[in-house]
């Protein structure tokens, strides 16, 4: 038996499951490393004696990277191919992870340089996924591709604050960054040998999946500067990058925003309020999952694709808008994570409405694409959780905070509606 035959009884699904696979477990690696300093600086603080002002210049730092890099991570993932792109971008953001301990030991500079090598890394994590599901995931598929793969932010998530509070407090800070950035590593060593090989002769390979790469090969000419543009500049991609914004303002709000609301407006400890901040995350993880499920279950039924997309995408920002305006009458712990539970869900089903709509419109430039709309996108980790803070301290609660962030979310799905259509803006 051949290498890739054994490695083929290792992996009994096929090629495009196996991706998926990888890909959703890429994205765990990502929010572990993403969040693990959220807990280890505190530590860290003491150690070295930050100022509350270093601190915050540390956390938002990863954001300078991922920000300025994103649009140009997802011109190389068209240009050298997502599967390549992936890899090498793991591997970057891994090392850096390694290497935050010793960055923090030299100086505060070199903290902050690691952190912003880190965003960079990460920056192009996405867009390289969406080029690979471009070549390797049909469209009656794409919709839990993309929510498969997204899943892992939840995961991620609640593995990484999890994780690096059991490791601070059981071994040291650093330990937070050498587990999870050796993690990352082996992630890399796996995706290359289960993935960089010849199509052709891997037994994983299907019929289907062997035209779709035909298809993507015949149509993989240099891209045009111009063709590009009007892409990307199109009603469509501009009803995407609406929505994209309002999902992303909700969940880095609730990432930052849930202990500190479970402590001060629910009077939990600050152990109780991690163990409540994590709940929403795993109902967000199973609601993903299910919506696209039952996103391409319609289309594969006759389902208008237009209308499926529009259907989950509004249904879920108008839900969570409507979810966070309810959380003001939570007057128990258990009835506000309740409500956040549902909230997160509503959110976690977005997934099935404008992440595979980008592959809808232009899958050839899916990549290019993702790194343009998730550009603006990140925008909210960078002032709506900065305005979220401003909101809390100058009312002393949280209403006006979640009341402007029901607003974006309903601006949001009305804009998404107004906008998308899936008629194609690029050869398909």
């Amino acid at each position: 038996m051949n290498a890739i035959n054994r490695r083929a009884t290792l992996w009994p699904w096929s090629r495009r499951h196996l991706v998926v696979g990888l890909t959703f477990l890429a994205c765990i690696v990502a929010y572990t490393d993403r969040v693990n300093i959220s807990v280890a600086v505190v530590a860290m603080a003491d150690q070295y004696h930050w100022s509350p002002v270093e601190k915050g210049r540390i956390l938002s730092s990863f954001f300078v990277g991922y920000f300025f890099f994103m649009f140009v991570a997802g011109v190389a993932a068209a240009y050298f191919g997502g599967k390549r792109v992936l890899g090498w971008s793991v591997f970057a953001w891994s090392v850096f992870t390694l290497l935050t301990p010793l960055a923090a030991a030299v100086s505060m500079k070199a903290l902050i340089a690691a952190r912003i090598g880190m965003g960079i890394g990460e920056a192009a994590m996405f867009p390289a996924a969406y080029e690979v599901f471009a070549r390797w995931v049909p469209l009656p598929e794409r919709a839990r591709a993309a929510a498969r793969m997204l899943s892992g932010i939840p995961v991620g998530t609640v593995l990484g604050l999890a994780g690096a509070g059991w490791l601070v407090q059981r071994a040291s800070w650093p330990a937070a960054f050498y587990t999870f950035g050796v993690a990352g590593l082996l992630w890399v060593a796996v995706w290359f040998r289960q993935v960089e090989n010849d199509p052709a002769n891997d037994p994983r390979v299907g019929p289907e999946e062997r035209a779709l790469l035909a298809g993507a090969s015949a149509g993989t000419a240099a891209m045009s500067v111009a063709g590009v543009c009007k892409v990307l500049f199109s009603k469509p991609v501009a009803g995407i990058a609406f929505a994209h914004f309002a999902v992303t303002w909700s969940l880095y709000v609730l990432l930052s925003w849930l202990p500190s609301y479970f402590r001060d407006i629910q009077h939990l400890s600050i152990a109780s309020a991690g163990l409540y901040s994590a709940a929403p995350w795993l109902s967000m993880f199973a609601a993903s999952n299910l919506a696209a499920i039952a996103a391409d279950r319609m289309i594969e039924r006759g389902a208008p694709i237009e209308r499926t997309r529009k259907l989950i995408q509004c249904g879920s920002l108008v839900a969570t808008g409507g979810l966070l305006l309810l959380l003001q009458l939570a007057n128990t712990p258990l009835l506000a994570v309740s409500l956040l539970c549902v909230t997160a869900a509503a959110l976690g089903c977005s997934w099935a409405g404008f992440a595979p709509g980008m592959l809808d419109v232009a899958p050839r430039h899916g990549a290019v694409l993702y790194g343009f709309s998730n550009t603006f996108a990140t925008l909210p980790g960078i002032f709506g959780v900065y305005i979220t803070g401003w909101l809390v301290g100058a009312s002393g609660g949280y209403e006006s905070a979640f009341a402007l962030n029901a607003g974006v979310s309903i601006a949001g799905a009305i804009l998404f509606a107004l906008l998308f259509r899936v008629a194609p803006q690029a050869k398909r």
